[in-house]
């Protein structure tokens, strides 16, 4: 039929007509050739499969057939545009991420790059500023390389594989980043002698204290210095590098899957790939062996700072406290620096091990010998401040003292510096904490907690060495000076007392006795320590003058004279310190008090409730005691008080 349409050519039947057309019929002649013109008639109403001259319409069928003919042609198209799509986005892939050509070229660049910073390296004079830390510099560039491909090609895999992807290709990257940073650490070990001097500093520690050494033995803490400042320098460039990993895996993990336990498995493949990794193992064998290196290094350095110690004019500490809490502080913070929080505690734990051991037990022997009793010749120390060196002979009396008073002001400020020390450590601690996510929170805060408990320690040999000075060099000349009290009457008369006012026969010459030995030590002492030896001093005053008041007699003028005398006597100790000291005079006060009664009674007013903000220090039998120093109170009414 279809070559008959096209042709118009009819068949043998002539009373039939051929639909060339919608809605249109062609006649046939008997030559088989359309005749003219074209009539378009009707169908006739009934006539159902064949067409009349009179037909206008195709029928129903021949409609159903034709629209399931273009049906059928329109769903090939598409088949045929899609299959097309498919095999030109398969191709794509193929082009992009089916091939290896693409991922040897970016490893190839990657070590190509490594190898030639490597070379240079290899080559940098040693005067160059960064010739120090240039192997931590090309473990830099390195991982700067595999973050920029990170950074490229992660659109990419979110594009043609989706999201949640990218954990694949830190895998991949990650075998190479390893290779390419072993060679660089193996570099850095060879050319450091990184090896070498840790065996070294392994075998003197294992012998014993680096003091035994000998000077071809002993390793130069200065050597040390530089390679473990490059060392820990590897070790935060490596954990910055791994954290920007991790935290580009789990970014892009947490955009698309719902599914808790699939993203744990997930998170728990990158947590083994960063802490299993090759570069991983490699760095933390090298801060292994860094703790121990710098370990050493903080003791060496403590000892040589102990062995030049020396003592400047006009310096009331010598030079060993500045340089050994500069050396511990140094340490301690170029190993936070680290970013590990294993390493920054090693350390610390320590700087803490130094202080309490060596550090405080050399101060704690040298107060061990006491203070030399006697005066202190001023001038002679002055002399001695001006060699510039601190004096060790313990056959001069002068020069022990003057080491005694500036040991005992080391402690006072070793004491100050262990506070700020920790405090300092403190913020470096909290700011390391933040990098790694509060990982090891506990085990920081318990290091610094022992660091800053040392300071009791501390403070219990300064109180030790300040006894010390008190006993050896208070306690003994103060005595004499306060029995001159007994020797003055207090059962005076009017005339006495008129004269005891115009001449003091005992307050003014004890003061003046007092300046004289407080000046000896307070150019020598720290305004802390001194004010400490003030408040000693006035403990050990009220002590001795008690008992001396107890020793003696009164009548109503001679309290009244003694109550003067103290009142002088706190004046001029008030004046001389920045400490409160008026509540260590609190029983001679109110035992002064009592001296000045008119009657025995009288005492009734001040006691018990009618005290008012008045705390009594001494006791109802001191109380009788002290009443009982008056010559005219009779026992019979000091027996009778109700206290």
């Amino acid at each position: 039929m279809a070559c008959e349409r096209l042709t118009g050519k009819c068949p043998e039947d002539k009373s039939q007509y051929l639909t060339i057309t919608m809605n249109a019929t062609v006649p046939c002649n008997e030559k088989g050739t359309s005749s003219d013109p074209v009539n378009i008639e009707k169908p006739a109403i009934g006539h159902v499969g064949s067409t009349s001259p009179d037909d206008t319409t195709t029928s129903p069928h021949t409609m159903m057939f034709v629209l399931g003919v273009l049906l059928v042609m329109v769903v090939f198209l598409v088949l045929q545009v899609g299959m097309f799509l498919v095999l030109r986005h398969h191709d794509k892939l193929l082009k992009r991420h089916g091939r290896m050509d693409e991922t040897l070229e970016f490893t190839n660049k990657i070590a190509d790059r490594c190898q030639e910073q490597l070379s240079q390296a290899s080559t940098l004079d040693s005067a160059d500023r960064r010739a120090a830390v240039v192997y931590a510099d090309t473990l830099t560039i390195l991982f700067e390389d595999v973050g920029k491909v990170v950074e490229i090609h992660q659109p990419l895999v979110e594009t043609y594989y989706g999201p949640g992807r990218l954990l694949q290709l830190i895998q991949w990257l990650q075998a190479e980043c390893d290779e390419q940073a072993s060679r660089i650490v193996d570099e850095f070990i060879r050319n450091r002698e990184f090896s070498l001097k840790s065996r070294q500093v392994q075998a003197l520690l294992h012998r014993g204290s680096g003091r035994t050494s000998t000077a071809h033995e002993r390793l130069d803490p200065r050597e040390l210095d530089v390679m473990l400042a490059e060392c820990t320098l590897l070790n935060s460039r490596t954990e910055l590098y791994l954290r920007f990993i991790r935290k580009r895996v789990l970014n892009d993990l947490q955009t698309v899957s719902n599914d808790e336990k699939a993203d744990a498995d997930k998170v728990a493949v990158l947590e083994k790939l960063l802490r299993e990794c090759l570069l991983s193992r490699r760095i933390q064998e090298l801060i292994g062996n860094y703790i121990v290196m710098e370990e050493y290094f903080m003791r060496e350095s403590v000892i040589k700072a102990e062995s030049m110690d020396s003592l400047e004019q006009g310096s009331h500490t010598s030079s060993m406290v500045d340089d050994i809490f500069f050396i511990l502080k140094k340490c301690t913070k170029r190993a936070i620096s680290s970013g590990s929080v294993d390493c920054a505690c090693a350390l610390l734990n320590h700087t803490t091990t130094i202080l309490e051991g060596d550090y405080q037990d050399s101060l704690y022997a040298k107060l061990r010998a006491g203070f030399p009793s006697g005066s202190f010749d001023v001038a002679q120390a002055y002399s001695m401040l001006q060699q510039g060196r601190f004096p060790t002979s313990s056959s001069d009396t002068n020069a022990a003292k003057l080491e005694f008073m500036t040991t005992v002001n080391n402690i006072e400020v070793s004491l100050e510096y262990i506070q700020s020390l920790r405090r300092s450590l403190s913020e470096e601690c909290a700011a390391l904490l933040i990098q790694n996510r509060e990982i090891g929170k506990d085990k920081l805060e318990s290091c610094l907690n022992d660091l800053g408990a040392v300071t009791h320690k501390f403070k219990d040999v300064l109180d030790y060495g300040l006894s010390q000075l008190s006993s050896s060099a208070v306690k003994p000349r103060l005595k004499p000076w306060v029995d001159s009290f007994l020797s003055v009457n207090h059962d005076i008369r009017e005339d006495e007392f008129s004269m005891y006012e115009a001449n003091d026969p005992f307050v003014q010459n004890f003061i003046m006795n007092l300046e004289q030995l407080l000046a000896e030590f307070k150019d020598f002492m720290t305004p802390s320590n001194y004010d400490a030896l003030v408040s000693l001093v006035t403990n050990e005053v009220t002590t001795q003058l008690e008992q001396a008041v107890l020793r003696s007699v009164f009548n109503r003028l001679g309290g009244l004279h003694f109550d003067k005398e103290l009142r002088s006597l706190v004046t001029y100790l008030t004046s001389v310190t920045q400490w409160t000291i008026r509540d260590k005079f609190a029983r001679l006060t109110q035992m002064a008090t009592i001296l000045n009664l008119e009657r025995v009674t009288e005492i009734l007013d001040y006691w018990g409730q009618n005290s008012g903000p008045l705390t009594w220090r001494l006791t109802p039998t001191e109380v009788r005691q002290v009443l009982s120093l008056r010559v005219d109170f009779r026992s019979e009414d000091i027996k009778r008080l109700k206290l």
